[in-house]
């Protein structure tokens, strides 16, 4: 058990039904006001309910898309709307210590170090009891008044820029030992990607896949599709991504395409012979990709897209339908897909620890926000850590 655990023994118990040690009533959060503005504040300690645990958080990863909901508020829905002036606490990708325990959970013990997906599906719906959880109906009702038990955290409920979260537990995966606090919060990134390959395939050892764009999720396709036997493996990015390319290459990419040097499409069927590659995955959300995604790929190939696009996107449909190639749009991390991501990196089959590049403190969120949203420094994945930290360092 931590020690910042074992020092609240003088607080209150958070609720009668808890299981576990004393934990503070209140704690630090960081609130979104409007827009892009993000505020420090005290927030009272959520309380763990049946099937869930309270999270004494260790550590946040930035995402893309959490700077989509600090900016633009999309895909967040908060109580039936956009999640500004709600009091509502982004960040999804965290990872923490198991602090209490709601009524009959015994699944997970105090002290446990755990790591989260996203989401909890309302489970009564169409599509949770498909499992397909991340495309909940019920998405986003979980509020007073509407409430079907829909959890996702950082997007309809609180997330990981505070000090607790309350989770489900079927949306936690124990951390190994060995494991990082900062390498921890990438098991989320490397489950959205192990996600899309499922989608695309799930068995792809001897199949050939090209992905475009090496960023966060990008880069851990490259290593999960790798460790899952995946070749050749084609690795897309420009100029501004040269030191991404080169770890890309050590995550296990066979090729790497500069797209400013060389058209990716014909480079991809050169490598593949002129046939194109089984499956493709297009995580840059970049106009033109998704039509790039397609004439990379073979007849009666995948195209898996795992991108926000940040406008309506072209994509020649004509080529698509007459070369029977399927389109898949994927969201989070479905289908369990982070506890084998999670026994992936466990197995270090690739380098995944230099995906992180900086830390900062909790008090230093927004700057942390800035780092990943400018690349400042050549940030890729930068981490709030609630201990002390050891601020930004390439």
């Amino acid at each position: 058990m931590s020690a910042g655990i074992a020092a609240t023994a003088a607080a209150l118990r958070v609720n009668a039904g808890v299981r576990g040690p004393a934990v503070p009533r209140a704690m630090k959060a960081w609130v979104l006001g409007g827009p892009g503005e993000l505020r420090l504040v005290g927030k009272p300690v959520p309380r763990p309910g049946p099937a869930e645990v309270l999270v004494r958080i260790g550590a946040t990863a930035v995402c893309g898309t959490d700077l989509e909901v600090i900016r633009h508020g999309a895909p967040a829905l908060v109580e039936g709307g956009p999640p500004f002036n709600k009091n509502f606490t982004p960040g999804h990708e965290y990872m923490g210590t198991v602090a209490a325990l709601g009524p009959g959970v015994d699944e997970f013990t105090i002290g446990d170090r755990v790591a989260v997906e996203i989401h909890a599906g309302c489970g009564r719906c169409e599509r949770c009891r498909e499992g397909m959880y991340t495309a909940c109906l019920n998405y986003g009702q979980n509020y007073t008044g509407h409430d079907k038990g829909h959890r996702a955290n950082g997007f309809t409920t609180d997330g990981g820029f505070a000090e607790y979260a309350v989770n489900h537990v079927n949306t936690l995966v124990r951390v190994p030992g060995e494991m990082s606090d900062e390498t921890a919060t990438l098991i989320v990134t490397a489950g959205t990607a192990t996600y899309g390959l499922d989608v695309l395939g799930g068995l792809i050892a001897g199949q050939s896949l090209a992905v475009i764009g090496p960023g966060p999720i990008g880069l851990m396709a490259v290593g999960v599709a790798k460790a899952l036997g995946a070749a050749p493996i084609v690795l897309t990015g420009t100029r501004r991504d040269r030191r991404r390319l080169e770890i890309g290459q050590r995550f296990g990419a066979d090729e790497v395409i500069d797209a400013e040097e060389a058209d990716p499409v014909a480079a991809v069927r050169r490598i593949t012979r002129g046939a194109g590659v089984h499956y493709a995955m297009e995580c840059s959300g970049a106009t033109g990709a998704v039509d790039q995604a397609v004439h990379m790929t073979s007849r009666g190939g995948r195209v898996c897209l795992a991108a926000f696009a940040h406008e309506p996107v072209m994509v020649d449909v004509a080529y698509l339908v007459s070369n029977n190639i399927y389109l898949f749009g994927i969201r989070g991390e479905g289908r369990s897909a982070t506890r084998r991501a999670a026994a992936l990196l466990a197995q270090t089959r690739f380098p995944v620890e230099l995906l992180h590049t900086h830390t900062f403190t909790l008090d230093r969120v927004p700057e942390a926000i800035r780092y990943a949203g400018e690349r400042i420094e050549d940030a890729i994945k930068v981490v709030v850590k609630m201990e002390a930290g050891r601020g930004p360092a390439a």
